[in-house]
């Protein structure tokens, strides 16, 4: 693994997990503070905004597009933008405990999955420091864990279609060659369609609210003169007026456009992260923006934080360390053992994402294996 590649690695990890905080701060004062709830529907102006900006880069020839087969980039994009849609159900049907017992859920149902399907390995130590995180990220952030039958089909159905899209983005770049950005681009317009198609319906059966009917026009001031009201606060306190990075922004529209802007560094961070990495280590990655976000909840805008919340925190990073040192160790043992290194080893690098029978014999008779 040259220099240059971990270098980019970590560049594409700090941009993820900046970009994330970024935008949940962004998305919760626009939810919470000025009463915005369309979080499905948002989600689709997201996803076009990238699209377009992607677009614009393709027209001024940042980026090369490359083809990838009709069929395979619609399903994987209908399948992303369902994955998105479920996760925003889960949270509507169940309490916020349950939910986060629901994005707990994902690693340990991708390790299954990249096991059986993929025949990849997790040692044990790896096993063991995902156990350390997870135990971490649940004792800072479940609280309650109330059950009904229609929130655990929806959570069901939310972490397999997540797990299954998180595989596939880091499958599909690697079996048919392809960039995270050529990839983002190909599959952003099915994504952003299914949610402006289910969106609206999806929000107003959360918050029984219209995003047709939403007022947009509200003004809303951003001075130095009052502090940032909490969350939950919208209806006492409509003429709330909080600092950010010292500019005058006004009315909703602001923060929707600059969510937007956020949502196109989080959206190309998350494809370059689960293409250079794996499902997993996005997903640790994932739970660390979580602490990151209960932090700077606690810090920024005063949300309550208990002894819990540090003691849960500090062994969930001590999970991510773990994590982190035995996937380093296990990289470099790997790369010493390997004769050549993958970009040298075009046979098992151009398979097909659907082999054929043919193929399968080819590579037997080639003497090269299944394992990951």
């Amino acid at each position: 693994m040259s220099a240059g590649f971990q270098l980019g690695v970590i560049g594409s990890l700090a941009l993820s997990v900046a970009s994330s905080v970024a935008i949940v701060i962004c998305n919760k004062a626009l939810i919470s503070t000025l009463g915005f709830p369309f979080a499905t529907t948002l989600t689709s102006w997201h996803l076009m905004v990238t699209f377009c900006t992607l677009h614009v880069a393709q027209r001024l020839h940042f980026f090369e597009p490359k083809a990838i087969d009709g069929q395979t980039v619609i399903l994987f994009g209908l399948l992303n933008g369902t994955s998105i849609g479920l996760l925003n159900l889960s949270l509507g049907f169940n309490s916020i405990g349950f939910y986060q017992m629901t994005k707990l859920a994902i690693i340990p149902f991708t390790v299954l999955l990249e096991t059986i399907f993929l025949k990849k390995r997790f040692s044990e130590s790896i096993k063991l420091s995902l156990l350390v995180l997870l135990l971490g990220v649940g004792i800072a952030s479940v609280t309650d864990l109330k059950l009904n039958l229609l929130g655990s089909i929806l959570s069901g159905l939310a972490i397999a279609t997540t797990c299954v899209g998180q595989i596939l983005t880091n499958t599909i770049q690697k079996k048919l060659k392809v960039s995270s950005t050529q990839l983002l681009y190909q599959s952003a317009p099915y994504q952003a369609a299914i949610l402006f198609a289910t969106g609206p319906f999806v929000d107003q059966l959360l918050t029984n609210r219209s995003v047709f009917a939403h007022k947009y026009s509200a003004p809303v001031l951003i001075g130095e003169d009052q502090d940032i009201q909490p969350a939950n606060s919208i209806l006492e306190h409509k003429n709330s007026s909080f600092l950010i990075s010292g500019r005058l922004l006004e009315g909703i529209i602001g923060f929707i456009v600059l969510s937007c802007l956020i949502a196109v560094s989080v959206n190309f961070s998350t494809f370059l992260v689960i293409g250079t990495t794996s499902p997993v280590t996005y997903q640790v990655l994932g739970h660390l923006k979580t602490c990151l976000v209960l932090s700077f909840g606690y810090t920024l805008l005063h949300d309550p934080f208990t002894l819990r919340n540090i003691l849960g925190i500090l062994v969930a990073i001590f999970g991510m360390a773990l994590y982190s040192y035995f996937s380093v160790r296990e990289s470099k043992k790997k790369s010493a053992n390997d004769a050549l290194p993958v970009s040298q080893m075009p046979d098992k690098e151009v398979e097909p994402l659907l082999a054929t029978k043919d193929s399968n014999d080819t590579k037997k008779a080639n003497g090269l294996s299944h394992d990951c």
